[in-house]
């Protein structure tokens, strides 16, 4: 027989099949796709094959016959596209690419990811991929599998999952980076829904493998999967780091039961001298030939080989030339020695890792490698290495082609590769010492089964064993060119010929050289079969060809019964053979056979000839039997006709002809019998009914059986129902009590079988009969419950119902006694229930209304019937009725009136006249009543269809009084309503009058704010809002609050370490920073500290802090650790306290990291989204409140938000336009606006913000580090606000204004830097120190004088006035409230729209924590709406954006004055107020900055219920997607921050609770494995510079 191979295009996949054998050139077989096909898959169960295409899914038989074809594409999708794609913008039609196929045969699926909507996956069914199993698209992105790029290579391999005992099917997929693909490198994808997995989702998170950083910087190409002996392998190639595009090969290798990824160590593989062939393309895995494995031992390159040994096949070209391609072998030991060694390197010396920076070479114990050999979470992981542990092979092979796949076949202990390059050609060649031999080559297009071997081509000996192909060998005594395994005598010296030197035997002679065709002889014929018979007889048709044109006829061929598989000799006799002249050796007769497998065939000849007749054919008829056909054991086997002469073989458990068992059995005794099932498998105590027994070799005859024993009582034989070896049938005894048991046979020749199953017997109770009485008629159904009633099969159960069976009781006597119910099990056990069943007398019916039934009234009322006796003889469902031939709802049965609802259809009589129903419309039909067998006939009744009264008079009649009614009472309701509205508009004129002054001023107001703004929107347009980078923006928000402020370690990033010992302190936080990437270590550390009584609320806020920043790095597991004390938060509050409480203070450690992460999450949401309208409103507040005056001393303006902060007193002002000069930065002159009321300082910052607008704030100059000078005439003053000319008021100073001076409009000032020079400083420092003293002075004041502090005495300048007299109520300002609220309305709404907008982009963190909360809020029963609606509010709006809101410098390179910050607190306050879900009541006492925005408070409410209803309807964010994003900000900034700084003020808390985490340690059984406690004492000793025991 031949072999074949199924090749691609671009052989992806090639496979060795069998096929049958023949004569001549075997012809291929070929299947073309319309589209490119991607990738291929066989079932190795049926053999059938799958191929993935563009836009489809192929199923062919083995034979390459189409069987089925679904339709995978095109798709409407967009790249940047999440599914569902309904709910996608700008999508179009794009093919799908089959990115991944995987067969998955223990649930008969197809496992297919495409490179649409994601690479989402689904399952298609293995007999029929039209079917489609499973498929699901809103799952989110935990269900993304595949890439949507073509570039991006997908390999996959099946394996198991275990998790709380139960093993889930699963498949590890290894996926290159796609930009727009998820950055997972491996991945688990579970095949079923389970609790929170959902199918393809990936089980297996927090993984270092699957960062960002890891898969950006290398970019895997992966190109091969698989697994063996307990490890999961991956082969692909990637660049050494981010900054070298050279490709390396590697292989991967993971544990298969490792649920964490902590085993992932990679090996570098080199191909060929210097690493020449450098990125693999294709790889097989395969145990080698004795041939191969014999020279790759004898070379020393590849350590001890055998043919056991499995060895890693692979091809590769170099990065630069494609054309040239190599070969190269790498055995699976030498790969786990290798990556053993990688491991022993890294743990126990201190071994430099690719991916980890250093290994921390911490003590372990003598078998830790053996303990620990699939790694753990305390060690590190992932582990690579580097290019001096590489495994190296030579290059077996290279070729001058593209090559792209690879397949390995072993035929007779030789080895055999199949190449497959780019353009579709197949190389195979043999592996052997010396230099590789190509044997053939050949071009495929499209998918093609050609054969791997063409030896049936080969006529003669001399071209077979020219091939030089380890398939091919001369058969000798056969005359062809066949497979060994094809040559039945091949064992046999020179049997069969297969020689690199093309050796052949030769026949020399032969004698004698023809046979007369004269005389009468017989033909003896041998033939050999060797393929098995499937049909247990079959006819086999013998056909003779002589070269003459006379051909011979045979007949009596003895013997006639011939047996599959061994050689018979067949003698007949044979007519006209006159001229049939036989040239032996050199022709052979072709011979027929009529069954349906082909078969080789051996004819030995030796014919006498009789007379002289010609004739074409001669043909006889023989038998064939296989003794193995329906006799599968021993019993049946020896049960068979003895002219068959089968015979039992116990060396092949198998039934043979008796000569194919060697040695012949003399008398072979059956094995045990084997029982398989009973029934029923339950039965009465005391016996009497019959078991049937199946299973094997139970006996050739009924005789056979000697004893049966069930649950160890005896049980009898009945003969007559025996079936030879299968069924066993017995009557079972009885036993003493309930009990339980195996059935145990025994056969002749003391065999003994016992069944796995047990028997019990049971004593039924029956118990009630429902129901306990029916009408004498019968037919009633009644329902007998009770305990064990299975006792037995339905045919040993017989019910009686006084002593008569129940099916055929007929009574006469109504109503009867109460009779007894009696079960009878088979032969002895009978159970009764006593007075149980009474027959009563039938129902009978007296009368019935109406008469007639009309069509109309059938579908709206009831029809009733009178009688008596309903109740007692039957139920509502047992009743029926029928009117006509249709049946009649029964909807009420009392006892003396049935209620029946008449036919919804018209009914029909079975006869009926015509004549009568044409002239009257209506006809007598039967009512009848049926119970059971009883039928009672009623009356007739009349079914009539036509109305009494026409349509056209109802109508109208119900219509007009209705329509008449309806005018009425609409022309009331206008009447009342036009009153109403007039009311309304009345008061609502008044309203609008009240309110027209305030909002005219509000629109001059906000007129003029957006023309002054227009300058600032096009500095936002251009780029300049000034967003605070990453490490100042953390800074800020994590420290700058803390007792230090702007002088806390963590901002200014100073560390007081002797420089000597520097190096030891970086090493050992290094190694601290590992300790708290233990999760065990953390948990314990955090608890021990928040268990301490002086670790205060600001210790616990300023060591989350530093904990963020610590674990920056590995900010996926930092959640993770957030997420694990959340929940013992939530329980605690759930539990224990008021829920609705949880989150609203930072108390905790974890109630800090969730504010911290927060701020993390969502500073890119910050520079993208909301911070432009934050900065706008901003600006806005800022520019409002100077537009009037602003007391710098009682920090009040007269534009403001908050009424405490509002100015009380109508201060005078007029606006200036200052034309400023800069000195030393050229003629340019700047105009300025100010007020003639401000301070100096305060002229000196608008002049500062408006100069050097397009600075930050923090690269300005600072107001004490410039002067203002103003000059009116040739000489000039310095301005300033406390000088010698400063005014007096009593005992009062005020503060120099413009106006102090007499600053006109449009003057020109000059603004100049302090010159440092030591003169000018010390002069510089003496103005400054009297500046000091003089605003240290509390007598100073600005526009408004203290109200308890007013001097007698007027004002020079009129501004401030006797108290008595002119002093302003504030109440009076508060308008200035609404105007200035009006005219900021607009960018509130701006800002809050960018916040509470879930239509726009939320952050995924946001999703992420509310999809968690919700998910948490579900599994406790207190925990209703409202509080998870607080729990949010509190997670978010309160915990970050209100403190972004009141502190814009946290994000921005701004400064925030006190009178805007009051402003802002305003807005803050009015963002909590609309999250949370209480109302507030508001009266006349209520606050003024709660009056102010009562108005728009519920809009806001109804933007966050919406804001929060809108982020859970959103596609869920996945714990991949979210640590994805999380590992990419670790990526991005990690390297910027204080990381040692934070480590080391962390360890400072570690020292002070040192004893209480020690302990802690050392009673967690956890932490005792992993030596935690031991490996602190270490860290402690370094840092602390001391010397200890360990």
């Amino acid at each position: 027989m031949a072999s074949w191979v199924s090749i691609l295009l671009f052989l992806f996949w090639l496979s060795v099949s069998q096929a049958q054998g023949g004569s001549g050139k075997i012809p291929t077989v070929e299947f073309i796709s319309e589209t490119l096909i991607n990738n291929v898959v066989q079932d190795p169960q049926t053999g059938r094959i799958y191929l993935g295409a563009v836009n489809n899914i192929f199923q062919l038989s083995p034979s390459l016959q189409k069987e089925a074809r679904t339709e995978t594409g095109p798709k409407k999708d967009a790249k940047t596209c999440t599914p569902p794609a309904s709910g996608c913008q700008d999508t179009v039609l794009m093919p799908n690419s089959n990115k991944l196929l995987l067969v998955h045969p223990s649930n008969g699926s197809l496992i297919v990811c495409g490179s649409r909507y994601r690479g989402i996956c689904s399952l298609l069914n293995l007999s029929n991929v039209e079917q489609e199993l499973y498929y699901n698209d809103n799952k989110g992105e935990r269900t993304y599998v595949a890439s949507i790029e073509d570039n991006v290579n997908v390999v996959s391999v099946m394996s198991n999952y275990t998790k709380n005992g139960r093993t889930f099917k699963v498949f590890l997929v290894g996926k290159g980076y796609g930009s727009l693909d998820s950055t997972k490198l491996i991945s688990t994808r579970i095949l079923e829904d389970y609790q929170d997995w959902v199918v393809f989702e990936n089980i297996i998170e927090a993984s270092a493998v699957q960062t960002a950083p890891f898969v950006l910087k290398y970019l895997h190409d992966f190109q091969h999967a698989f697994k063996e002996d307990g490890f999961v392998y991956f082969l692909f190639s990637r660049t050494l780091d981010g900054t070298d595009n050279k490709n390396l090969t590697f292989v991967s290798r993971l544990c298969e039961n490792d649920q964490h990824y902590y085993s992932y160590t990679e090996l570098q593989l080199t191909c060929g001298t210097n690493n020449r062939y450098n990125k693999v393309q294709a790889a097989y895995v395969t145990f080698p030939g004795k041939e191969l494995a014999r020279v790759m031992s004898q070379s020393g390159n590849y350590g001890t080989v055998t043919s056991f040994t499995k060895v890693l096949f692979m091809v590769a070209h170099p990065d630069d030339d494609e054309s040239d391609s190599a070969l190269c072998m790498y055995p699976l030991n030498s790969i786990n020695q290798q990556l053993m060694d990688i491991i022993s390197a890294c743990y126990r010396a201190s071994g430099q890792c690719l991916i980890v920076p250093s290994c921390y070479p911490f003590p372990l114990q003598k078998d830790a490698l053996g303990n620990f050999k699939c790694g753990a979470e305390h060690l590190l992981s992932p582990l690579a290495s580097k290019p001096a542990f590489a495994l190296k092979a030579d290059a077996a092979l290279t070729m001058s082609v593209h090559l792209t796949a690879v397949t390995v076949a072993v035929e007779n202990d030789h080895t055999i590769a199949f190449l497959g390059s780019a353009n579709g050609e197949v190389f195979k060649v043999h592996l052997r010492p010396g230099a590789p031999l190509i044997i053939f080559h050949v071009v495929i297009i499209q998918i093609t089964k050609v054969p791997v071997q063409t030896c049936l081509e080969m006529k003669d000996c001399q071209s077979c064993v020219g091939l030089r192909d380890p398939y091919c060998g001369w058969c000798v005594l056969e005359g062809r060119c066949t497979r060994r395994s094809e040559c039945r005598r091949a064992e046999e010296k020179n049997g069969w010929l297969w020689s690199p030197k093309q050796q052949c035997v030769k026949i020399v002679s032969f004698s004698p050289s023809n046979l007369s065709c004269r005389k009468t002889g017989k033909v003896q014929l041998c033939l050999f079969l060797t393929q098995t018979v499937s049909d247990f007889l079959c006819s086999l048709l013998l056909s003779l060809f002589s070269l003459h044109a006379n051909c011979p006829r045979f007949e009596n061929p003895d013997p006639v019964l011939i047996p599959v598989g061994y050689k018979t000799r067949i003698s007949f006799e044979g007519i006209n053979l006159k001229h049939y002249q036989v040239n032996w050796p050199h022709s052979t007769p072709n011979m027929h056979l009529s069954s349906r497998e082909r078969n080789t065939l051996f004819l030995f000849v030796d014919i006498p000839l009789t007379e002289k007749r010609k004739n074409t054919t001669g043909s006889f008829l023989v038998t064939l039997y296989n003794c193995a056909v329906e006799r599968n054991d021993c019993s049946l086997c020896k049960n068979a006709d003895p002219k068959y002469k089968c015979v039992w073989c116990s060396k092949k458990l198998a039934c043979v002809y008796e000569k194919l068992c060697d040695p012949l059995p003399s008398n072979t005794e059956c094995p045990d019998p084997e029982i398989t099932n009973i029934s029923p498998l339950f039965g009465p105590v005391l016996g009497g009914i019959s078991i049937t027994i199946s299973g094997s070799n139970l006996g050739i005859d009924q005789g056979d059986i000697k004893s049966i024993r069930v649950a160890g009582k005896p049980c009898i034989h009945e003969p007559e129902k025996y079936s030879v070896s299968k069924r066993v049938v017995c009557e079972i005894g009885p036993a003493d009590k309930a009990d339980w048991g195996e059935v145990e046979i025994e056969v002749n020749g003391g065999k003994r079988g016992t069944s796995s199953v047990s028997f019990t017997y049971r004593d039924p109770m029956p118990e009630e009969v429902m129901p306990n009485r029916g009408p004498k008629a019968g037919g009633t159904l009644i329902t007998i419950s009770g305990l064990f009633l299975n006792a037995g099969s339905k045919e040993d159960v017989q019910v009686t119902i006084g002593g008569v069976n129940c099916r055929e009781y007929r009574v006469d006597k109504v109503p009867s006694d109460p009779l007894d119910v009696v079960m009878k099990y088979g032969k002895r056990t009978t159970k009764s229930i006593p007075a149980s069943f009474r027959f009563v007398e039938n129902p009978t019916v007296q009368d019935h209304q109406p008469k007639a039934i009309t069509a109309l009234r059938a579908s709206h009322s009831l029809f009733p019937l009178q009688g008596r006796g309903f109740s007692k003889a039957m139920t509502t469902k047992e009743a029926q009725a029928f009117v006509g031939d249709v049946q009649c709802v029964v909807n009420t049965l009392q006892d003396d009136k049935l209620f029946l609802e008449p036919p919804s259809t018209t009914p029909r009589a079975p006869t009926r006249s015509k004549h009568q129903h044409r002239e009257t419309g209506s006809e007598n039909l039967e009512l009848m009543i049926k119970f059971g067998k009883g039928e009672w006939v009623v009356d007739s009744v009349q079914y009539e269809t036509k109305n009494d009264f026409p349509l056209y008079i109802i109508i109208p009649a119900v219509i007009v009084p209705m329509l008449l009614i309806i005018t009425i009472s609409v022309y009331c309701y206008r009447r009342k309503s036009q009153q109403a509205e007039r009311e309304y508009e009345k008061v609502k004129h008044q309203l609008e009058n009240l309110e027209e002054s305030v909002r005219d001023r509000c629109k001059k107001e906000f007129t003029d704010l957006m023309i002054e703004m227009e300058d600032h929107t096009n500095d936002l347009n251009e780029g300049r809002i000034p967003f605070l980078d990453y490490k100042t923006y953390t800074d800020r928000v994590f420290f700058l609050p803390s007792k230090d402020g702007a002088n806390d370690v963590m901002i200014t990033g100073k560390l007081d370490i002797p420089e000597a010992r520097k190096a030891t302190v970086i090493q050992s936080l290094n190694q601290f920073s590992n300790l708290l990437n233990s999760k065990t270590f953390l948990i314990n550390f955090i608890r021990t500290l928040e268990r301490s009584h002086d670790f205060n609320a600001r210790a616990k806020v300023y060591f989350a802090s530093l904990l963020t920043v610590a674990l920056h790095g590995k900010l996926e597991y930092y959640t993770d650790i957030m997420r694990t004390l959340l929940l013992e938060l939530m329980e605690e509050y759930v539990n224990s306290k008021n829920p609705k409480l949880m989150l609203r203070r930072s108390e905790t450690v974890v109630e800090r990291m969730l504010c911290n992460w927060m701020s993390i999450c969502l500073y890119q949401f910050l520079k993208d989204s909301a911070g432009e309208p934050l900065y706008k409103l901003f600006k806005a507040i800022k520019h409002q409140i100077e537009k009037g005056p602003v007391d710098v001393r009682v920090k009040k303006a007269k534009y403001t938000l908050n009424d405490t902060g509002l100015l009380g007193d109508d201060v005078e002002y007029s606006v200036l336009t200052l034309q400023v000069l800069v000195q030393g930065e050229g003629p340019d002159v700047t105009p300025v606006k100010v007020l003639n009321c401000d301070t100096i300082s305060q002229v000196k910052e608008k002049i500062i913000e408006q100069v050097y607008r397009n600075l930050p704030y923090s690269q300005r100059p600072k107001v004490d580090s410039v002067t203002l000078e103003w000059r009116p005439g040739s000489t000039g003053q310095i301005l300033s606000d406390l000088d010698l000319t400063s005014q007096k008021e009593g005992r009062w100073k005020r503060i120099n204004t413009l106006a102090h001076y007499n600053v006109r409009d449009n003057a020109t000032l000059v603004l100049s830097k302090v010159q440092h020079t030591q003169q000018n400083y010390d002069q510089n420092q003496e103005n400054h120190e009297e500046r000091n003293a003089l605003l240290e002075d509390d007598k100073v004041f600005h526009l408004v004088r203290p109200t308890d502090e007013l001097d007698e005495t007027k004002s020079k300048r009129g501004s401030i006035k006797d108290k008595s007299m002119t002093k302003a109520i504030t109440e009076i300002y508060l308008t200035r409230l609404l105007s200035v609220k009006g005219t900021l309305q607009q960018f509130v709404d701006d800002f809050f729209r960018s916040v509470l907008c879930s239509g726009a982009v939320v952050p995924p963190a946001v999703k992420y924590f509310f999809d968690f909360l919700d998910e948490q809020a579900l599994k406790h029963n207190n925990v209703d709406e409202e509080t998870i609606h607080i729990w949010k509010t509190n997670s978010l709006p309160l915990r970050f954006w209100v403190n972004i809101l009141k502190n814009p410098h946290f994000i921005f390179d701004v400064h925030v004055s006190e009178v805007v910050d009051a402003s802002l607190s305003v807005i803050a306050q009015t963002f909590m107020d609309a999250c949370t879900k209480s109302e507030h009541k508001l009266s006349r006492d209520s606050p003024s900055n709660k009056l102010l925005y009562a108005k728009e408070i519920s809009t806001y409410k109804k933007m966050v219920d919406d804001y929060y209803k809108g982020i859970r309807q959103m596609v869920s964010v996945s714990d991949q997607d979210m640590n994805t994003h999380l590992a990419e900000v670790s990526r991005s900034h990690t390297d910027k921050l204080n990381t040692h700084v934070a480590l080391h003020q962390l360890y400072q808390y570690a020292s002070k609770y040192y004893d209480g985490i020690i302990a802690s340690l050392e009673e967690d059984p956890a932490a005792q494995s992993k030596q935690l406690a031991l490996r602190l004492q270490q860290i402690a000793a370094a840092l602390e510079n001391k010397v200890t025991d360990l």
